[in-house]
């Protein structure tokens, strides 16, 4: 039986276990990347295992998410991240040097290596033929320590794309049909593999666009080929030795085939507030805009600047919309100023921001109250955009242009001819703003320099064989990481602060929470389907557990967050029964008897002291999750069992 590309990347990466799709297996890991929202949890993390130096081939820390400096927390955060990094072996990406996904696709993405990042839409890599997972910092340290990535052996989907793109019809909209197709929870569980002889067309700006939106599929992670496309990119970049063919097996088996047929498809746009509510940018013809942006890790890369610079040459914004335009890379920005497109696009009234993450994390350039907002960008989740009651859908930079341009949703097939562009054949290379790592015979003379903001880590709480707590929060379906630990420019200065931060977790839901949470002193949250979806931000996991968070018993939760659950020491539990959810009720005093049992049998009950019930869980440890909950973490874990982690 022939293999998959990720199966085939898998097996030469195999520490433990085997091929067989759910079971247990850990993988060797060939590059890390870290960014500043999650960095210093990482660094911390990395410092308190004791290790002199990182075991990994390549490990990157890039600063692309909190790069407004209004105070000095984030300026304080970059120095601690660049001192960790000249001390330890780890490349580092300075403020301005562009977004993590887009530099390491130009710059380090090696086809057939495994790749981890503390961020969710790390898959980007494999538009370039990676094998690249979003992880929590904790796994991201155990990595660059040399450590193993442990999960659970992924079912195989393949999408086969047919045909060819037509005009003003793009890869954001190949990504929104499959979002349409199989929504946020349809990808969970599985690698998702792109093929058929509709991908020859696709360059890798374009395969990496739709990786990235294979985070929202919930996807464990997605690639494509690396083929005649993936050698001309890696040449542009001055990288063509790092250039290694990958394709499946005529006969690799997998679990569900998709096709795509490309020339059908139409110009998408997902409303507010989920990735998958996607409808045809048609039907919502004439609808009012006030903001677009065009940018983030999805679309900021030099082809899709240069189609955004056609389209706005020579013309004017609506006077009713704010325009924002964010390069992924100061090697985009360098090229677009070269070549002229930079000054289309001012001329036209675009706002040019930093090559940063920015309006996507609502780090900045936030919609007016009530506003209507089309981004390129991978999330619509409510509030994410820094305005609370904000409207955002998200479109292909086409989409975005038209709108600007028009002042409404626009169809821009309506905009007359695709004018051509021209990739260039070779990249305008310039490194400087990466600057390598001490000698490692020079690290003992590198100080960490450590600001006021960043505090300890939680302490670890070891899982006991009893747990009493109060459910002091019921949320439903689809809480995001979002719901759970907001991100803009307000809160994500206090990442490396958990005291401070834990004031905001849970506000989107229940300002109070947080109060109630530490009144309680052990806390247990009850969620519905899909919980934790979203951000690998393990200070989604971190943050409950300073405050005294021991479970969550949920009907589904995402890969990512559970992972990150596990390794803060919180168990993550499903309901054997989904509609006993409706059982339970905020408040309730609830205990779980056996928990030692429990965690390696995979079965629970959970008793409601104050209505009586008696509620079945189920959970699927493996053996070194269960021993991780019973040390606290797989910090503590690590620090006990070193030559486990």
């Amino acid at each position: 039986m022939g293999l998959t590309i990720a199966e085939k990347i898998i097996k030469a990466h195999l520490v433990e276990g085997d091929l067989t799709r759910g079971g247990d297996i850990a993988l060797r890991i060939d590059q890390t990347l870290t960014q500043d929202a999650t960095g210093t949890m990482a660094y911390l993390e990395l410092e308190s295992m004791g290790i002199d130096r990182v075991r990994t081939e390549r490990s990157v820390a890039y600063i692309a998410h909190n790069t407004l400096q209004s105070g000095f927390e984030n300026a304080d955060d970059h120095r601690y991240i660049q001192s960790v990094a000249e001390k330890y072996g780890i490349y580092f990406s300075r403020p301005g040097n562009g977004i993590c996904h887009q530099v390491h696709l130009e710059r380090f993405g090696v086809p057939g290596k495994t790749l981890i990042g503390s961020d969710s839409h790390t898959p980007t890599g494999g538009g370039i033929g990676m094998l690249a997972f979003g992880a929590g910092g904790m796994d991201v340290a155990v990595a660059m320590g040399g450590g193993a990535y442990h999960i659970t052996m992924p079912k195989m989907t393949k999408i086969n794309l047919h045909g060819k793109l037509r005009d003003f019809v793009t890869a954001k909209d190949v990504s929104l049909e499959a979002l349409r197709i199989l929504s946020v929870k349809g990808g969970v569980g599985s690698i998702v593999e792109w093929g058929g002889e509709g991908v020859a067309c696709l360059s890798v700006p374009e395969r990496a666009t739709i990786t990235n939106m294979g985070a929202e599929l919930g996807a464990t992670t997605s690639i494509f080929p690396s083929d005649e496309v993936t050698r001309a990119f890696l040449a542009a970049e001055g990288r063509e030795e790092a250039y290694t063919p990958l394709a499946s097996d005529p006969d690799a088996v997998y679990d569900r085939v998709i096709d795509i047929d490309l020339s059908t498809l139409e110009p998408l746009i997902a409303c507010p507030h989920m990735p998958d509510n996607v409808v045809p940018v048609s039907s919502l013809k004439g609808t009012k805009v006030d903001q677009v942006c065009i940018g983030s890790c999805t679309n900021s890369s030099l082809f899709d600047m240069l189609k955004v610079a056609a389209l706005l040459r020579g013309k004017t914004i609506s006077p009713r919309v704010s325009l924002s335009i964010s390069p992924g890379s100061k090697q985009v920005l360098a090229m677009l100023s070269e070549c002229g497109a930079l000054t289309d696009m001012l001329a036209a009234g675009a706002r040019v921001l930093e090559c940063a993450c920015g309006p996507c994390i609502g780090m900045g350039f936030s919609p007016n109250s009530g506003g209507v907002s089309l981004r390129t960008f991978n999330r619509n989740f409510e509030g994410r955009s820094g305005t609370k009651d904000a409207k955002v859908y998200l479109v292909s930079p086409e989409c975005a242009v038209a709108a600007a341009l028009t002042g409404e949703i626009t169809d821009p097939r309506l905009l007359g001819d695709m004018p051509k562009v021209t990739m260039p054949e070779k990249f305008r290379i310039d490194d400087r703003a990466i600057l390598p790592p001490a000698p490692a015979e020079k690290a003992d003379e590198v100080e960490v320099l450590r600001g006021p903001n960043i505090k300890k880590f939680p302490d670890a709480r070891p899982q006991q064989d009893s747990l009493s707590a109060e459910l002091v929060l019921k949320v439903g379906d689809n809480i995001t990481t979002d719901h759970i630990m907001p991100a803009g420019a307000k809160i994500l200065p206090y990442r490396s602060n958990i005291p401070y931060l834990s004031k905001f977790c849970f506000a989107v839901c229940d300002e109070t929470f947080a109060e109630r949470a530490r009144a309680a002193g052990e806390g247990i949250i009850v969620g519905g389907g899909n919980y934790g979806q979203g951000s690998s931000r393990e200070h989604a996991a971190l943050v409950p557990l300073y405050l005294g968070i021991r479970a969550v018993v949920a009907k589904s939760f995402s890969r990512i967050h559970a992972a990150n659950l596990i390794n803060a020491g919180i168990m993550p539990l499903t309901f054997a029964n989904a509609e006993d959810y409706e059982k339970l009720s905020q408040g309730d005093k609830l205990r779980i008897d056996g928990v030692h049992a429990g965690l390696s049998s995979g079965e629970m009950t959970l008793f409601d002291e104050t209505s009586g019930a008696r509620i079945p869980l189920s959970c699927s440890f493996t053996e070194r999750q269960a021993d991780i909950l019973k040390y606290g973490g797989l910090l503590a874990y690590t620090k006990a069992c070193p030559d486990r982690a």
